[in-house]
């Protein structure tokens, strides 16, 4: 579900979950991999955000978004441009 704030979408958790699997799978690595990648401390925060589960700070975010070479609008759902503007 996305969150609006004053018309803004902040966060689409949904989409957010499905587009960290998507450019994973797409660069073939695993939850492991793109854990330490990122600097999470286990294989079990790349799985609760696939699974929506668990959400994640700005900083995690950023990192994903800065791994996968993607904007931070488009991981989280506020564009479908992957692009870095």
């Amino acid at each position: 579900m996305r969150t609006v704030k004053g018309g803004y979408i902040l966060f689409d958790k949904k989409l957010f979950s499905s587009r960290v699997r998507f450019l994973r799978n797409q660069k073939g690595i695993s939850q492991s991999e793109l854990a330490i990648a990122v600097g999470a401390t286990s294989k079990a925060f790349i799985c609760d955000i696939e699974r929506e589960t668990r959400t994640t700070t700005l900083e995690k975010a950023v990192a994903l978004a800065d791994f996968f070479d993607v904007s931070l609008d488009y991981l989280v759902g506020r564009s479908d441009d992957p692009k870095r503007g």
